[in-house]
């Protein structure tokens, strides 16, 4: 199994060979490699693949504190929001580390939410990103139009008693169309078994929670001088589709395609569509 160790972590991806560019995967906060089988399997035929696990997240080791998982979450969940927690930077370091081992020199960077984050911060301070593709996320700080908090209510505050695959369930929510989730029952049900397998634990998602809270690259878009493309759903209930539009405003040589009526999750729901549109861009830039 393929691994890059920084700062003492143990940081997994999967690799697949390609005679293109390989892309890289990003995913966000607490999701596993499983989100993205849908754009990994349209790009697959020619270009390479990485898949890291995010520190914390599947099989990457969470390089937590030790005590700190162990404490019960009143008391963990501040320690780590304060104390504990990781940083965006810190995650592209550990990207960093994967391309440096498995000696890819140019990189197709591909994030959504968390994972658009980390491809922001790598693509500002490290030089192996060729082109980014920016799902659903945004670049932080207080000009950023903030999770809605109703949204932060259903994603953080599960309802007492429930099982961990209704805990799973109820978090999802915000994230999907209502009329997809309806349509798609034994597909929603898939994913909850992907996430129970791959997913962060507790304390790794309270960890890149913290990473998340504290972003803000909004006054440094400038420089980034790679090919962009902004992707955003219109009915994105997690992040608002205006911050698509500020990273377009504020990223040089970028270009915005929004998904009408899309969720958060819309290249999920609209994997075909979104695969069409992220060929297009790979293959205008490789």
């Amino acid at each position: 199994m393929p691994r890059a160790t920084r700062d003492g972590v143990s940081i997994y991806y999967e690799r697949e060979e390609g005679e293109r560019t390989p892309v890289v995967f990003l995913q966000g906060l607490g999701f596993g490699r499983w989100m993205w089988r849908w754009q990994r399997e349209a790009v697959a035929d020619e270009y390479g693949v990485i898949a890291p696990d995010n520190r914390g997240t599947g099989r990457s080791d969470a390089g937590l504190p030790p005590l700190v998982p162990r404490l019960p979450r009143k008391l963990r969940a501040p320690l780590i929001f304060k104390l504990a927690g990781y940083s965006i930077g810190g995650l592209a370091a550990d990207l960093e580390a994967v391309l440096d081992e498995a000696d890819v020199y140019d990189a197709h960077i591909v994030g959504a939410s968390m994972g658009g984050m980390i491809a922001q911060r790598y693509a500002l301070e490290y030089s192996r990103a060729k082109t980014l593709t920016l799902c659903c996320t945004s670049h932080g700080g207080v000009d950023a139009v903030p999770v809605p908090e109703e949204t932060q209510e259903h994603i953080f505050d599960v309802p007492k008693g429930a099982s961990e695959r209704e805990g799973l369930r109820h978090r999802m929510r915000p994230a999907f169309n209502e009329r997809f989730t309806n349509r798609n029952p034994h597909l929603m049900d898939r994913i909850i078994e992907w996430r129970l397998e791959q997913d962060a634990d507790e304390p790794a998602r309270e960890a890149q929670a913290a990473a998340v809270l504290e972003f803000d690259v909004g006054d440094r878009l400038d420089r980034i001088r790679v090919p962009t493309l902004v992707v955003h759903g219109t009915n994105d209930r997690v992040v608002p589709v205006a911050n698509g539009k500020l990273l377009d405003e504020k990223i040089p040589d970028a270009r915005l395609e929004l998904v009408d009526g899309g969720s958060h999750c819309f290249f999920v729901e609209d994997a075909d569509r979104v695969n069409q549109r992220l060929r297009s861009f790979l293959d205008a830039h490789d």
